[in-house]
């Protein structure tokens, strides 16, 4: 409920509202000034999210699902990839349009609420979360984590997407997760994990909360002094835009540990391990 809200309220800030539309605006102009080495590492990065590329992941969580004997679970797991990846597409197509309150560029006006690599890179965390055990958590995370979380920072230095999106599209693996997650304690499929705890894991949320923060504080700041320069003179396109850097990275890392906080010494079991 919660991520609902703040869904809601993002889009309406960020889509509905002169002042959100044109701060964003300002944003993607200043990411031209974007490195072409920057530009080159988001897009190769951005280029992996194909069909086949996602098939491919859809597979592996399917595996590791069904290696566990976890044949619910892995169905729930595909589920929240795929309607991760499709309810990003109705939303942005037919339910959350974008109406042109500013004047803007031809290529700024195009809705691109929520953004749809975030939501499959991302989703596809929540599903990783769900099928690997207890044991290797730690491990899925630092790997798997730290790709999704780059994903949104990736999409607005390549001139894709916004920063509304990419939070947008945050929030949405949120709501999916949970949703996994109450149906999957509600089937019985959830338990207290009796593994011993792991340094490396604890020392890898720790270190990935202070950056998060120190980001998001970071990304305030940029925003603010932005804001205020565009008021003052329309400059603040470049301090738009790194912030917009900065936020994408810190709100996607901070919805990752949100959710992995949930689901603190909790994992999921085959059915038959209940009997």
């Amino acid at each position: 409920m919660v991520a609902a809200a703040l869904l809601l309220l993002v889009y309406v800030v960020a889509v509905l509202t002169p002042g959100g539309q044109r701060w964003e605006n300002a944003a993607l102009t200043g990411s031209g000034r974007a490195s072409p080495d920057e530009k080159a590492q988001a897009l190769d990065a951005l280029a992996a999210i194909q069909i086949w590329s996602l098939a491919a992941a859809l597979i592996a969580i399917a595996v590791i699902g069904l290696i566990r004997r976890q044949l619910l679970t892995s169905i729930v797991a595909l589920a929240v990839v795929l309607a991760g990846a499709g309810g990003t597409e109705v939303l942005k197509r037919w339910i959350l349009p974008r109406p042109d309150l500013v004047a803007a560029p031809a290529d700024l006006v195009e809705n691109s609420f929520p953004s749809g690599h975030t939501a499959i890179a991302m989703t596809t965390m929540v599903a990783v979360f769900l099928v690997v055990p207890y044991r290797w958590r730690g491990w899925a995370m630092f790997l798997v984590m730290t790709w999704a979380t780059s994903i949104g920072q990736y999409t607005v230095t390549a001139h894709w997407h916004r920063l509304s999106d990419t939070v947008g599209a945050d929030l949405i693996a949120l709501i999916l997760g949970s949703v996994a997650a109450y149906w999957l304690h509600r089937r019985g499929l959830v338990r207290v994990s009796e593994q011993r705890r792991y340094g490396g894991r604890v020392v890898y949320v720790v270190v990935g909360t202070i950056l998060a923060v120190i980001s998001l504080a970071l990304g305030a700041l940029l925003a603010w002094v932005s804001i205020d320069q565009e008021l003052a003179s329309g400059s603040g396109d470049h301090n738009a835009f790194l912030a917009t850097q900065v936020l994408a990275g810190a709100f996607s890392t901070a919805a990752a540990l949100i959710y992995w906080a949930t689901w603190h010494r909790l994992e999921t079991v085959a059915a038959r391990e209940l009997t």
